[in-house]
């Protein structure tokens, strides 16, 4: 696969991942789903170590959502059991290549040893300095907008907010993701064109890019191909082509 090379300055500083098709990998190759994302477990290994070497700030995975919590009980399993596996083996890697691991999400509702490993994960990779890894893990947007909302208004309740004061970056810094910058880039795998309830608020000036590839099949050149696709895009932000060219 030919991939343009792109310059470090073209580059998107933060990339959010929908990691879709692990299963019908899988079905089409009469395994069950479960070996599906064990396979995706390797891509993310690989995107991970990718994005660190590009020089990529931050990278944020759609690793379990609020809904996969009514997948069949034996998927849901084998879903946690991988999520502590990698928590666990991967640490060595994280710490090698200055990767810090944060986990966003309803993550009370993990099981207590994945929740263990989790906190254990990104205490030991608190102060390194390379990219930005962010599970969103038991995590949806809407959810997340309403632990918000709640927020700000306990705060206003308790007169620690004036109402007329409440704008954009009030709700910002209290979500999930506050002190991240917004993704630049969100790549889905797969070929599904819909967002599935994944930073609905932080997405709202990405540039999309969706492959029909499986996320099992999911590589470095796969990834550089989306970064091409950004840095060929004029990001606009509401202005006119004139006023992006003048700026």
């Amino acid at each position: 696969m030919a991939v343009p090379r792109v310059e470090p300055a073209r580059l998107p500083r933060h990339v959010a991942v929908i990691m879709d098709g692990n299963g019908r990998w899988a079905t089409e190759r009469g395994l069950p789903r479960a070996r599906g994302h064990e396979a995706g477990a390797e891509s993310v290994r690989v995107i991970v170590r990718a994005c660190g070497e590009l020089g990529i700030g931050a990278l944020t995975l759609y690793s379990f959502s609020t809904e996969n919590w009514a997948r069949p009980d034996d998927e849901v399993e084998a879903l946690m059991t991988l999520l502590a596996t990698y928590l666990r083996d991967e640490r060595e890697e994280l710490m090698q290549n200055r990767v810090r691991l944060r986990g966003i999400g309803q993550l009370e509702r993990l099981p207590p040893h994945v929740r263990a490993l989790l906190a254990e994960a990104e205490r030991l990779t608190a102060d390194n300095d390379g990219l930005l890894l962010t599970l969103a893990l038991s995590y949806g947007s809407r959810a997340e907008i309403v632990d918000a909302v709640r927020t700000v208004a306990r705060e206003v309740q308790d007169g620690a907010l004036e109402p007329d004061a409440i704008d954009e970056q009030t709700l910002t810094q209290r979500l999930y993701t506050a002190g991240t910058p917004d993704p630049d880039l969100l790549v889905r795998t797969s070929g599904e064109m819909r967002l599935s309830n994944f930073l609905l608020w932080q997405l709202a000036y990405a540039e999309l890019y969706v492959t029909d590839v499986y996320w099992p099949d999911f590589r470095r050149p796969h990834l550089e191909v989306a970064l091409a696709a950004y840095a060929g895009r004029q990001r606009r932000y509401g202005r006119t082509d004139a006023q992006v060219q003048g700026s």
